[in-house]
């Protein structure tokens, strides 16, 4: 059997935020321990207004025996002759409490009360308790009921052989302690305790709300961030204030977004370099098979030449732009100790093939740093391979490495053209060319690769170029990358400057 699906009832939204809910868990925490102060404060006071009666009773008792025990009467120093005696001289030497009063009931004679009564104790329900007992009963202690209100009393017999057998042997004497006006005090302290709790309560709400407001402000920042986000505008952040769990949260989610946004940018980025940059070579390829003379061999083998060659750029060019889609990845740079110098020795080795120039090593930086080394010799071949397009043979292309300060520096120095001082932003930008590139075989991304490198590894590039004399890149990375996991070794010190030796030969002289 199928039950159908009954919606919850609708609640106003005020009642469903995390702030109400949390306000409402702290008061309710609040005054549930609030209640049970006041709670135990209630019982604690009930419990010592009942001793404090139970001992001031128990005092008028001892005073009675000690009556008793010395058989005189204090006032005039004569023996007591009968009961009726000693409890009149009792009666009246009594200095009650204030919510006290005493009874002396004489058994068959009369009945002495005290001169100064809050309430009265000859009443049919004190005589009642007073008949049951004998001489040879216990202290009775009870709780009655008068016109006053409830009376707490003790009874006690008495008896004094007298010397007129006619005279009433017998007797007892009651102490009563009007409850009334005792509790009256707890009842009022137990109303203060309220009115004070209430007013707790609503100081807990005020502050509690403020704090929980100003705690949770950052939750309406990351709905609103929400909210905004799109796959056209990533950009929102999450303000940030403080360093509490929120705070972390905000970050966190500011952290998600940027990672969002650069992956959506590398993607967007990806997608229109490629639309735009493998457009002509594909025009290029589809123009000459459309027009291609398949009877004409000679035809047919330029066309082929030509289509291999646009099928090689393109596949340079879509290795490019793979490249540089995956250099915000995390893992395009994996940091690992390794020796500078040697780095810069290795790629030494594999450049001087490259063309009958004046090889050169201006300096080596002999420290132990973190790095990605196929990555950092992918950037110095980049820049090397530029060096040599844009010189010719003889010309001077130095390779160098030092440590300043904080940072190392690899540098490609080359006596070429040069670059004009307003193409400087340009040439680090895709596919951006220089007036003195034009015309040489290049994608226009190798700049572009070497920078993506730099900054991965918190570096940067610099250029300083005087067209006419020649152009000198630098990669600046730091000693110790920023959220490098583990430590690097500490960097060694840099090395003066030294020219490695190059022997004479056919690509160059030192």
């Amino acid at each position: 059997m199928i039950r159908p699906h009954r919606p919850r009832p609708h609640r106003p939204r005020l009642l469903r935020t995390v702030r109400a809910k949390v306000l409402t868990a702290v008061l309710a925490a609040a005054g549930l321990g609030l209640a049970l102060t006041g709670a135990v404060s209630v019982v604690v006071q009930r419990g010592t207004t009942d001793e404090r009666v139970d001992a001031s009773i128990g005092q008028e008792i001892e005073e009675l025996r000690a009556f008793a025990a010395a058989g005189v009467d204090p006032r005039t120093g004569r023996p007591f002759t009968s009961v009726a005696d000693l409890l009149r001289a009792k009666i009246e030497s009594d200095v009650s409490d204030e919510h006290e009063t005493a009874l002396g009931i004489v058994v068959g004679g009369p009945t002495y009360a005290s001169a100064v009564r809050p309430f009265d104790l000859n009443t049919p329900e004190v005589r009642a308790v007073a008949a049951r007992l004998t001489p040879a009963s216990p202290v009775a202690t009870t709780t009655v009921t008068t016109a006053e209100g409830r009376v707490v009393l003790s009874a006690v017999p008495v008896t004094v052989a007298p010397a007129d057998p006619a005279q009433p042997a017998h007797g007892v004497y009651v102490v009563g302690h009007e409850l009334v006006p005792e509790y009256a005090v707890v009842e009022d302290n137990t109303r203060n305790f309220a009115v004070t709790a209430v007013g707790a309560l609503l100081l807990v709400a005020a502050v509690g709300y403020l704090v929980i407001v100003r705690l949770l402000r950052p939750l309406d920042h990351l709905h609103a961030a929400a909210t905004g986000v799109g796959a056209d505008d990533l950009s929102h952040r999450v303000p940030v204030h403080g360093d509490d769990d929120v705070a972390d949260l905000a970050r966190g989610f500011n952290g998600m977004l940027e990672r969002l946004e650069n992956s959506f940018e590398t993607q967007r980025q990806f997608l229109d370099d490629a639309g735009h940059e493998l457009r002509t070579p594909l025009t290029i390829v589809q123009g000459h098979l459309e027009l291609l003379d398949t009877t004409d061999p000679a035809d047919v083998e330029e066309t082929r030449a030509l289509v291999l060659d646009e099928l090689a750029r393109m596949t340079r060019l879509v290795d490019d732009l793979t490249l540089l889609a995956k250099a915000r990845q995390p893992d395009f740079v994996r940091l690992a100790p390794l020796e500078a110098g040697r780095l810069l020795d290795d790629v030494f080795d594999k450049v001087v093939p490259l063309g009958a120039r004046r090889w050169r090593i201006d300096g080596r930086a002999e420290a132990t740093v973190l790095g990605d080394s196929q990555r950092l010799t992918q950037a110095l071949l980049q820049l090397v391979s530029n060096a040599v397009k844009f010189t010719r043979d003889g010309d001077l292309v130095a390779l160098g490495g030092s440590v300043d300060g904080t940072h190392l520096r690899f540098h490609v120095r080359d006596d070429g053209p040069g670059i004009d001082p307003g193409d400087l932003e340009r040439i680090f930008e895709r596919f951006g060319r220089a007036a003195t590139g034009r015309g040489v075989e290049g994608s226009g991304l190798g700049l572009s690769i070497v920078t993506a490198i730099a900054e991965a590894h918190g570096g940067r590039v610099e250029v300083r170029s005087t067209p006419g004399v020649g152009s000198t890149f630098t990669v600046v990375l730091p000693l110790h990358p920023a959220g490098a996991p583990g430590a690097a070794e500490p960097p060694g010190p840099a090395a003066p400057a030294a020219t490695r030796p190059v022997p004479v030969g056919p690509q160059g002289e030192p």
